[in-house]
């Protein structure tokens, strides 16, 4: 609960209750004797911090002597002695952190009194980072009574003060208030004539507004930007390259997007607030910059000029309900800074749009706290689809003067850079980041990491923007050369091996990109079928399609019939043109990935590979121009929904999409039967559903199934299927992934079928029921059970991942699926024995190359191993994975194996 209100008139009874938990400190519980009138109390200061050590002179005329030794100072209604210091865990029973340090006493021989108090850390630190603290220090934030009290004749002096963790901190409900109050202030100041604008953005899971504001010198500068420099930047970038280097490119402005996504790091949203402040209202921003032997000067940034050069975008947080929760997930507990790439949750989807609209030159996205301040560029591995060459000496210059403002501004005394002073672990492979994601539309994209929760870190913050901005306005033409000679390659189809040197093995030899003996690195074309000859998943064809046009990438359909090397695309077929300017994005996602197994160490998962990841069918083409003529332009995708076909009494559908597990869950969740086939005859395949025609109508409009008609002759095998009750234990994401199919959840003690991720098992809550492991926890726990003999794994670290060869047997658990797939496993884990009455379901094949990217060391040991089975102990069934079925949302292409064991626990 976060306190804002002042609540007075609780009587002595609090005062009584034992100072344990937080919430007995807060105003809402404040107590003050009984007064008559309450005389005004003056202080020398009113705002009072959790993370700054703060004194305050106060002062009041009670109009007549009093006993001073019984007058007592109080705080939120409750004496000081009574505040105590954290003492751990939810404990506070320390000394107190308000104490009296110098009276009460008489001022000059009047009857006013007056007192010094010292205001301490709360939690005997500055910085607030501790996680435990973290979720406990909000609830102290608000304004308080504090007060001087006379309890023989009941007088009282008070005012109203307030506590915060920061001067500037706000909650997620005074954001709004707080830029509309800058707004105002433009407004009400006749000769401020900036620009700005606010927009909803979209809305978070819980449905609250994401903020974001424009600040420009005009409407015609932000018009100018979006509808004449950036579309000819994308489509002629040499027109604009020539036209800088002759000095005819007149008046023109860049984009400076600042950015939070991890809202628990707090300092990232209020710096934003302060420098929109400062940049919408002031007319000279003057701050403390230091050179690299820490020499201060002031410098000012002349708010004109720097409107001139640039357009501010303020992305306040991403994640306005972790702003709420205080956590770095959101409602859905994701980390969105896990999700720039995939874009499974609705705020990544709607802030990385933005971030495509504008193609922002400089991104800076504002985290905390890692042990020390610091600022990206990152180590290596690095991303190959990064045209780094060009990125590199402008992102560590620019680095080091957000680091120089940074400590400038601050308290700080240092900074430093992770790819100047780490060898590895902190590296920009992946582009689930925001900052890496932003790379990829040719930005300067920082993290940036303050070190603690703190006010000092506050002011480092404020200091990273002001530096950012002091050296893109100052470079604003050699910046912006380089990323419009990141477009201009990617516009002609270039693979300039300048970018090699870069790209570098754990042992620091320069590896290149890998081109496996191609010419170029990228292809002349990704094309995606359509049509249900060459697409085993239309469904997710379409979809991805959608995710590129919504991530700026250019696609385009076939108009025509055209014939490639044999293989005949039908018109409609979707073509991914890799001569344009974020021709590295659309790799960055669908290109096959690499192995970066030699490294020692990783920041987090670097598979991408929608392909894969998603289940559908994808072509390279490499032969230039081919589809010339033949395409048109692609500005909008219908995904499909369900045709059906004929009249007959029911229909057999197919088990290709989600949608069709989807589909099912909602049929039998209004009481109809769906059957599913146990074996493959005629144009029936095991593991496909036979449901009423009329059903199936009755959803056509809702998911996209794969439909026709059984006939009157069809004579298959089935099992009825029931609706399954469904548990879960483990990640928020197996959650998620389970609801996005359709699946209600329930107790595990209503359940009839347990599926977990982790490792919460209990042998006896399962006992009778189907049990379904995911990963190396949910599956070493069943191991130290003991439960089924003969079964062991093997596992080399949690946080290893790859995209791996696997051989698929035929059962009904791996209905819809090839004999050969790529499959996604994490947590570094595979089966080494299973019991002699289980069914293997899949394997790790034996190819030498079964490992296909990823970082994994150690992955050799899987090789040939078991990967899946599936076995009936006693009454109770056990169905185990090595490979990840709901990793972060992002294997959807597995999501089946996962339905199909459960409906099949379900089935008679």
């Amino acid at each position: 609960m976060n306190i804002k209100k002042v609540m007075i008139g609780w009587l002595a009874l609090v005062m009584a209750i034992t100072f344990v938990y937080p919430t007995s400190l807060t105003a809402t519980e404040q107590t003050v004797v009984e007064a008559s009138e309450v005389i005004e109390l003056d202080v020398s200061r009113s705002l009072f911090s959790l993370t700054e050590l703060r004194t305050v002179e106060i002062s009041a005329d009670f109009g007549e002597e009093v006993d001073l030794e019984q007058l007592e100072i109080q705080f939120g209604g409750k004496s000081l002695s009574e505040w105590k210091k954290w003492s751990g865990g939810s404990n506070y029973e320390g000394e107190p952190f308000i104490n009296v340090i110098e009276g009460p006493s008489y001022v000059d021989g009047t009857t006013e009194v007056g007192a010094t108090v010292e205001f301490g850390l709360l939690y005997n630190t500055s910085n607030l980072s501790n996680r435990t603290i973290r979720t406990q220090y909000q609830d102290f934030i608000g304004d308080y009574e504090f007060a001087l009290v006379d309890p023989i004749s009941g007088e009282k002096a008070a005012t109203t003060v307030t506590l915060n963790v920061y001067d500037e901190f706000l909650f997620y409900d005074e954001l709004k208030p707080a830029i509309d109050e800058v707004f105002a202030s433009v407004e009400a100041d006749g000769e401020n004539d900036r620009y700005l604008e606010y927009q909803k953005v979209g809305e978070s899971v819980e449905g609250r507004d994401i903020h974001f504001v424009i600040l420009a010198r005009d409407e015609a500068a932000v018009d100018k930007y979006l509808n004449e420099t950036l579309p000819t930047a994308l489509e002629d970038p040499a027109q604009l390259l020539e036209k800088l280097e002759n000095g005819t490119m007149g008046d023109y402005q860049i984009p400076i997007w600042f950015n939070n996504i991890h809202p628990d790091e707090v300092e990232g949203v209020d710096a934003q607030v302060e420098l929109l402040k400062k940049f919408a209202l002031e007319d000279e921003v003057t701050f403390t910059n230091t050179d690299e032997n820490n020499n201060e000067s002031p410098v000012t940034l002349h708010m004109d000029g720097v409107l001139d050069d640039a357009i501010f975008l303020y992305m306040f947080t991403n994640n306005p309900d972790g702003r709420v929760a205080n956590t770095r997930s959101n409602a859905e507990g994701f980390d969105l800074n896990r999700d720039n790439a995939n874009q499974t949750q609705v705020e990544t989807q709607q802030v990385n749009e933005l971030i495509s609209k504008w193609t922002p030159l400089s991104f800076v996205d504002m985290h905390g706290y890692v042990n020390g301040f610091l600022i990206e560029p990152g180590t290596p591995p690095h991303n190959p689809n990064f045209e780094y060459d060009l990125l590199i000496d402008n992102m560590l210059e620019q680095a080091h003067a957000m680091g120089r403002a940074g400590v400038g501004s601050s308290d700080l005394t240092s900074y430093f850079i992770a790819q100047l002073e780490w060898e590895d672990g902190w590296d920009d492979m992946t582009p689930a980041y925001t900052a890496m994601y932003a790379m990829l539309h040719g930005s300067l994209g920082h993290t940036v990491e303050v070190p603690t929760l703190s006010q000092d870190s506050l002011r480092a913050m404020v200091g990273v923007g002001l530096g950012s901005t002091l050296y893109v306005t100052e470079n604003k033409d050699e910046l912006y050369k380089e990323q419009l000679e990141i477009f201009k390659r990617g516009v002609n189809g270039e693979d300039n091996r300048a970018v090699d040197e870069y790209f570098v093995n754990a042992a620091g030899e320069s590896i290149g990109r890998v081109r496996n003996g191609d010419d170029s690195f990228f292809p002349d074309y990704y094309v995606i079928p359509t049509d249900d000859k060459a697409q085993k998943n239309i469904l997710e064809a379409h979809k991805m399609a959608e995710y590129l046009l919504r991530n700026g990438v250019k696609v385009e359909e076939t108009t025509r019939q055209v014939q490639v090397n044999g293989t005949t695309y039908p018109k409609g077929t979707y073509i991914v043109p890799m001569n344009q300017a974020k021709r590295g994005l659309a790799n960055a996602v669908l290109y096959s990935g690499d192995n970066v197994s030699d490294w020692n160490a990783m920041y987090d998962p670097v598979v991408v590979n929608f392909p894969a990841l998603r289940g559908f069918d994808m072509d390279e083409v490499r032969e230039e121009g081919l589809f010339s003529g033949k395409t048109a332009e692609v500005a909008e995708v219908v995904v499909p929904t369900s045709t059906i076909k004929g009249n007959g009494p029911k229909q057999i559908i197919k088990n290709s999409t989600n949608d069709t597990v989807k589909f099912v869950n909602a049929v039998l969740a209004d009481g109809k039967s769906v059957e599913v086939a146990t074996e493959s005859k005629g144009n029936i395949v095991k593991g496909d559903y036979l449901v009423e025609t009329e059903d199936v109508r009755a959803y056509a409009n809702q998911y996209y199934v794969e439909s026709h008609p059984a006939g009157k002759g069809a004579n298959v095998e089935t099992q009825s299927l029931t609706q399954p009750k469904v548990a879960a234990t483990g990640s928020d994401q197996l959650h998620f992934s389970l609801r996005q199919l359709g699946f209600e959840l329930v107790d595990a003690g209503d359940a009839n079928v347990i599926v977990s991720d982790g490792s919460n098992f209990n042998s006896e809550q399962i006992a009778g029921k189907s049990f379904i492991g995911i990963g190396g926890r949910a599956l070493r726990v069943v191991e130290e059970s003991g439960l089924l003999t003969d079964f062991t794994t093997a596992q080399t670290r949690g946080n290893h991942e790859g995209l791996v060869k696997a051989d698929v047997n035929d059962h009904p658990l791996t209905a819809g699926y090839e004999a050969e797939e790529l499959l996604y496993v994490t947590t570094g884990t595979w089966i080494t024995d299973v019991p002699e009455e289980a069914e293997v379901l899949a394997s790790f094949s034996e190819e030498d190359d079964f490992y296909q990217a990823g970082w994994w060391p150690g992955h050799e040991g899987a090789k040939g191993q078991t990967m899946a089975f599936t076995t009936q102990v006693e009454n109770t069934t056990y169905t185990l994975f090595a490979n990840d079925l709901a990793f972060r949302g992002h294997t959807e292409h597995s999501y089946r194996l996962l339905a199909n064991s459960i409906f099949q626990s379900t089935s008679n």
